[in-house]
């Protein structure tokens, strides 16, 4: 189904509208929200929230910019809000236990999980656009491209950010 199709029975019969949006655009959404958080449940579960915003704003719905535009905005939006409003692990839990376990002696131990909160505090400590910038980078292993692409920034924007997070965290660790 065609864009204006979609957007002029947005107009006329808003229910059939969201539901024909639902049904050309809901596993290209999840695409692309997975590729900002790889977890399948997650991605499917904001890609899900998103259709039921616009499923209630359905009577009052006006989008004036290319569909695919719009909801994959919406999508990113969605995405990095949820890594905000989580704080998101960075790494799996198990990862640092693990390497926690083969450090010999208790000391060596608080010594390893006092290093990782002083990471975590560094790493929550960047500004917003810094901290999703360097997650995308490092954890989500999304390359400057993708990262410039996925947050509509030049690539540019996207070295600095990350040159910016690790010269602040050499700075906190040291």
């Amino acid at each position: 189904m065609s864009e204006d199709v979609i957007k002029e029975l947005l107009k006329t019969n808003p229910e059939k509208g969201v539901e024909a949006l639902f049904q050309e655009y809901y596993a290209w959404l999840c695409r692309v929200v997975y590729r900002i958080i790889p977890d399948g449940a997650v991605a499917e579960d904001l890609v899900q929230d998103l259709f039921l915003g616009l499923w209630k704003r359905r009577d009052n719905l006006e989008i004036r910019i290319s569909l695919k535009a719009y909801l994959r905005r919406s999508a990113v939006n969605k995405s990095l809000n949820y890594i905000r409003d989580r704080r998101l692990q960075f790494e799996d839990d198990s990862h640092y236990e693990n390497v926690a376990s083969k450090l010999q002696g208790v000391e060596a131990q608080m010594a390893a999980a006092e290093m990782q909160q002083k990471i975590d505090r560094s790493i929550d400590g960047l500004p917003e656009r810094c901290r999703i910038v360097f997650v995308l980078s490092r954890f989500e292993e999304m390359s400057y491209q993708e990262i410039a692409d996925h947050l509509d920034i030049s690539i540019k924007t996207v070295e600095n950010q990350v040159s910016r997070a690790l010269k602040q965290l050499r700075k906190d660790l040291l």
